[in-house]
């Protein structure tokens, strides 16, 4: 029984550490270390990372947390499909803002693309949640790995290890995301291909 719990215990950390959220924030930072963007002052670059932070991870994260305890529901009665739609509506929200700020601040839209990419991914999770709920963690994890791909095409380098470390954490998040049974494994790949081919419509297109 103890081991169990270790393993949910587990599971319950990298649920939380690799929220859905974070793929706008990894993928700005990615592209401040592999393009010519890591020229510019630190201070842009730390302003920038700072607004992205706050309306893509910490601003839906507490309106979410906060509808949650009015409703009296855990985490897993949040998980529950036909729950889900008024946290979507939130995030979604919160990256509408974003890019909105982003726009008027003329940032260049390379940047804004990848938040783009990152609200095509929450709104087709959202309209796929409506009939079969699908996971957004691996969605997200999926969605780094397509921005490595698109930036590794425009700028370069080489994005294996990069992509064995992303591979990595979605193996872990999948499987964290079954032992707590929220989702099955056609749920959880599902997801990550489908992150995948948002993020790269979404910078590519959009």
């Amino acid at each position: 029984m103890t081991k169990e719990k270790g393993i949910i215990l587990t599971a319950r950390v990298v649920s939380m550490v690799f929220t859905p959220f974070y793929l706008p924030t990894v993928s700005l930072i990615c592209l401040f270390m592999f393009s010519y963007m890591r020229q510019m002052p630190w201070s842009f670059k730390f302003q920038l990372l700072t607004m992205v932070y706050l309306l893509t991870v910490v601003l839906p994260t507490l309106l979410i947390h906060f509808y949650r305890r009015h409703q009296g529901w855990s985490l897993i009665d949040l998980g529950q499909k036909e729950r889900r739609a008024v946290p979507y509506v939130i995030s979604i929200l919160c990256y509408f803002i974003c890019i909105y700020l982003m726009e008027f601040l003329h940032i260049p839209h390379f940047m804004t693309a990848i938040v783009t990419a990152a609200l095509f991914i929450q709104i087709t999770c959202a309209m796929i949640n409506v009939w079969w709920k699908i996971s957004t963690h691996t969605a997200a994890i999926g969605g780094v790995a397509g921005a490595l791909f698109v930036f590794a095409e425009f700028f370069g380098f080489n994005p294996v290890w990069w992509l064995s470390l992303v591979f990595l954490i979605a193996g872990l998040l999948g499987t964290s995301r079954m032992i707590l049974r929220q989702h099955s494994l056609a749920q959880v790949i599902a997801g990550f291909f489908v992150g995948i081919v948002c993020a790269v419509i979404g910078i590519l297109f959009l």
